[in-house]
């Protein structure tokens, strides 16, 4: 039986690099797999209404958009790829959009966690990716999969990344690496040990913050590069089972002490209401 890979594209371009470069690491997975593909911008997802539906009874997003319809294809995905252009520094905002509606995704908990996953950023110039990959890397690890690797990669025009960009053997890497495992992946540059990150914040006195897992820890800079030192906060996300777990339940704790507090808290909120002007159309 064939292993289902799903493609997400964050693209409104067809036939554009994040489509090709899904498609190409296809072709190169070893094994018997069916790759299915869904095109965000081009589907109906909302933004999250913040009613916290999802946290409670069926745990399903009460919303009638394709939403549900793309999570059940992940949840049931042997594997994913997520591809997007950069747009302005940062990923497309389709990206954002179907993971701002992420509390849904822990009701799928069980389905999700550690399914092997990549990712790909493109940038039409050379150096100007921005946050893009990071946002990738967040997208996968927020839906809880194991990150198995992600690249960037430069290419304005459509099929410019397979001229002599390394497309190619990007996509090979990749879909190595979602068979083997992240090992397979060429770790050459400073990473965050806990989660793999490579993108910081300096903090001063020393410090970083992995900006993909938010752990903070001290750095040094010796002949060999830079090395970081990640101490886990008391707050984890996705380092284990077990953490996601105990978010899902800190988030219900939160909604039963709104409805404890509501009165002290509305008496804050309504100080507020007559303080400035909504535009509206």
């Amino acid at each position: 039986m064939a292993k289902k890979l799903v493609g997400l594209i964050c693209s409104p371009r067809k036939f554009g690099n994040s489509e090709l470069f899904v498609k190409e690491l296809y072709r190169q997975l070893a094994g018997d797999w069916e790759l299915s593909l869904a095109r965000l911008p081009e589907l109906n997802i909302r933004p999250c209404k913040a009613c916290y539906q999802c946290l409670a009874g069926t745990m399903r997003c009460p919303q009638d958009d394709d939403f549900n319809m793309v999570l059940e294809a992940l949840a049931a995905a042997d594997a994913y790829v997520v591809a997007t252009p950069t747009y302005l520094l940062g990923p497309n905002a389709s990206l954002k959009a179907f993971l701002d509606r992420g509390l849904a995704f822990y009701a799928q908990l069980e389905r999700l966690w550690g399914t092997p996953a990549a990712g790909v950023a493109i940038a039409g110039i050379e150096g100007m990716e921005g946050y893009t990959k990071l946002g990738v890397e967040s997208f996968i690890r927020l839906t809880f999969g194991d990150l198995r690797g992600s690249t960037v990669l430069y290419g304005a025009l459509p099929g410019e990344i397979f001229l002599e960009n390394g497309g190619r053997a990007a996509a090979a890497a990749l879909a190595k690496a979602l068979v083997e495992g992240r090992e397979a992946m060429e770790a050459s540059v400073p990473r965050c040990s806990l989660c793999g990150g490579d993108t910081f914040r300096f903090l001063g006195e020393g410090r970083l913050r992995c900006m993909l897992c938010s752990s903070a820890g001290h750095y040094e800079i010796a002949a060999g590069g830079l090395s970081f030192y990640p101490e886990q906060g008391e707050h984890p996300l996705f380092f284990s089972f077990q953490d996601a777990q105990r978010h899902a339940q800190w988030l219900r704790d939160m909604k039963e002490q709104f409805l404890r507090r509501r009165k002290e808290l509305k008496r804050v909120t309504q100080d507020y209401l007559r303080t400035g002007t909504w535009l509206r159309s």
